[in-house]
């Protein structure tokens, strides 16, 4: 195979991204010169030969994903954005990394037109591109059809050697090759610099045999300046879909600037001088800052709007289909465009026997049900799904041989599992799920703050909710964690009471904004009877509801999950000695959303004897409790042993909730 002719537009088309960049961290007295500048001839070969985008249609569901996994190099990305025709206007350049702007310091999904997946922690780029393959072929596999190939593309990124370095991308990596993705494509900026200095001193290891082993096809190119070589390495990789493929880019950081090669490139502006030899390096000394020559402007705008006949094509091929496969049509219409029929969804109740539950098995049921009903869904767990109760029955397993497998088998791979379940979710048409222990949820925590930042539908599912997981002890104990997550932005977290909770917030799941996360026991529960308890029904969808009423009531105990059972069995003993009203908040968010009105009529104002039952941390009930609350919870670590004896221990009984409620009145 002979490599392809470059010419000299195409080296002046590199040396202007290039400098467009550094322009731009100039004029902002900030951010990363130095990734652009040894990059630039990786993804100018990328966006101008391979990539099939089209930017008059930004979100043609068949492109080619990219994915700029070292986010701090954004200003090349923005370089290429503004070239390639994006609505993405100069001034927004010379905006770069300022209030308002569409240039922020590092990529932002929603934020800058073309830009898939919002990145900056180095690794979740790399594990969500995993998760951006992993839903091509997923769609693929259900909606391909003879002659009509509606899903083909490629999901192609650019990492970094901190992004090797970090966990998550062992991770992600080590499933890839496991799944055989063979249409995800990374470009490896290998420059052996980190900020402390040269890789050797804390990254050392074979980066090509240890792909090798995870079973990646790897293509080692020794000078990333060579263009041609390059391309040559992309088409080789587009041949192999039997493996993803790392392509090892030897590069040079900072390169043609005074700093090309040493960790000062990294992070801080050349400064006037520096800029001013790089330009002259670059043969454009003379010229003024964020120059482009017409040649080059041409050049950028036909080479990477030149897939607009193609998704035109697209368009027709669809419309073909929606002839030939009417039904398969309406259907991945639907999921395209996001619509859920959740009346559909609950046509059927789902019913539960009277017998105690756990709210991890009530979950599995509704998950199940859902899932036969709503083909987007599809996920799995860190290697516990018996544990979580979160196997899809009858279902499959999503493996190379079965691509239309709705079980994701993330193995303990807690961190690559939750940025995979957000690659998933990101506009493609799927709801995943993934679910691990409420104790390791700690290991998934930047994906879940992503997943909160980029507004995605994710859904976490999170067992063995409390101390009450007994034997295995502490290191299997949340105590922390549920306070923590409730501290994150934009993410609601559901901890139901009994099975008619958890199908109640399991029906909202489509109301509710950004992602969510279930917190669910791993003891069974008895069931609440509506008959007695009518408000259970409908009352959680509010987030916080009163369970049990008592006339003009002089208290209120609220509980949340496993201990709303045992603020009722209070209350039943405090008896006629006072007023005690009793309310379930399985969502402070959902809460917080109704209006005062609502919030005043379950939690008085001119109550304020209170007291929150919770087998966590109290910090943050305060802002239910007013002045005069109180709170029975968890402030240290459990123990190894029954979950009776521990719950008894720290004072989630019956009588000392009773004792408490009547202490306040002293």
């Amino acid at each position: 195979m002979s490599a392809p002719v470059y010419n000299r537009k195409d080296r002046a088309s590199v040396d202007t991204l290039r400098l467009l960049a550094v322009d731009m961290v100039e004029t902002a007295k900030s951010g990363h010169p130095g990734l652009p500048l040894g990059a630039a001839p990786l993804v100018y070969v990328l966006w101008t030969r391979f990539l099939k985008r089209d930017p008059g249609g930004p979100n043609w569901p068949n492109r080619d994903r990219f994915v700029l996994s070292p986010g701090h190099g954004s200003a090349l990305l923005y370089a290429l954005l503004h070239l390639g025709g994006y609505d993405l206007s100069l001034e927004e350049l010379k905006n770069f990394r300022q209030w308002g702007s569409k240039t922020p310091g590092h990529p932002e999904r929603g934020v800058t037109p073309g830009v898939e997946v919002s990145t900056g922690p180095l690794g979740h780029g790399f594990a969500m591109g995993v998760g951006l393959a992993m839903g091509e072929r997923y769609l693929a596999a259900q909606f391909n059809r003879p002659g009509f190939e509606l899903f083909n593309h490629f999901t192609y990124g650019l990492v970094s050697d901190g992004d090797l370095m970090e966990g998550i991308s062992a991770e992600a990596a080590s499933l890839a090759g496991t799944q055989g993705l063979g249409k995800l494509i990374y470009l490896y900026d290998d420059n052996l610099v980190t900020i402390e200095g040269g890789t050797d001193i804390a990254f050392s290891e074979d980066t090509r045999n240890r792909f090798l082993a995870y079973g990646w096809q790897v293509i080692v190119v020794s000078n990333g300046e060579d263009l041609g070589s390059v391309h040559l390495a992309l088409e080789n990789a587009q041949a192999n879909l039997e493996k993803p493929t790392l392509i090892m880019c030897r590069t040079v950081l900072g390169a043609g600037s005074p700093r090309a090669g040493t960790s000062k490139a990294h992070g801080e502006p050349l400064g006037p001088e520096g800029l001013e030899k790089t330009r002259e390096f670059y043969g454009y000394g003379d010229k003024p800052p964020y120059f482009v020559d017409e040649r080059v402007a041409k050049n950028f705008l036909d080479r990477i709007g030149r897939n607009a006949d193609t998704r035109v094509k697209w368009e027709e091929l669809l419309k073909a289909y929606g002839a030939a496969y009417p039904k398969e049509f309406a259907e991945l219409t639907r999921r395209l465009e996001g619509r859920v029929d959740q009346e559909a969804l609950f046509s059927e109740p789902i019913a539960f026997p009277v017998k105690p539950i756990s709210t991890r098995a009530a979950s599995g049921e509704v998950l199940n049900t859902l899932a036969r009903r709503a083909p987007e869904i599809l996920g799995g767990s860190a290697d516990l799904g018996p544990s979580n109760k979160t196997e899809l029955i009858g279902l499959g397993s999503f493996l190379p041989l079965s691509p239309t497998g709705r079980n994701i088998h993330f193995g303990v791979r807690e961190h690559a599992m939750g940025a995979i379940v957000n690659g998933l979710a990101i506009d493609n048409g799927i709801i995943p799920f993934g679910a691990t222990f409420m104790a390791f949820c700690d290991f998934l925590r930047p994906a879940l703050r992503m997943a909160a930042l980029m507004d995605l539908k994710s859904i976490f599912i999170f067992t063995h909710d409390s101390v009450c997981v007994g034997e295995d002890g502490p290191t299997h104990q949340p105590v922390e964690q549920l306070a923590s997550l409730r501290i994150m932005p934009n993410l609601t977290v559901l901890r139901p009471a009994d099975a008619f909770e958890t199908v109640a917030l399991w029906r909202g799941l489509f109301d509710y904004p950004g992602p969510v996360a279930f917190v669910l026991t791993r003891q069974d529960l008895p069931v609440l009877d509506p008959a007695v308890y009518p408000s259970v029904l409908t009352g959680p969808q509010f987030g916080g509801y009163i369970l049990q009423d008592a006339a003009n009531p002089e208290a209120i105990i609220l509980a949340t999950g496993s201990e709303v059972h045992v603020a009722l069995a209070a209350a039943k003993l405090i008896g006629d000695q006072k007023r005690v009203r009793v309310v379930s908040l399985p969502s402070w968010e959902l809460f917080d959303r109704q209006p005062s009105s609502y919030k005043d009529t379950v939690l008085p104002p001119t109550v304020l004897k209170r007291l929150s039952v919770e087998a966590g941390l109290a910090i943050g009930w305060n802002r239910y409790l007013g002045p005069e609350g109180r709170s029975i919870s968890v402030e240290t670590f459990g123990r190894s042993a029954k979950a009776e004896r521990i719950y008894a221990a720290l004072g989630f009984t019956p009588e000392n909730v009773a004792a408490k409620v009547l202490e306040l009145f002293e």
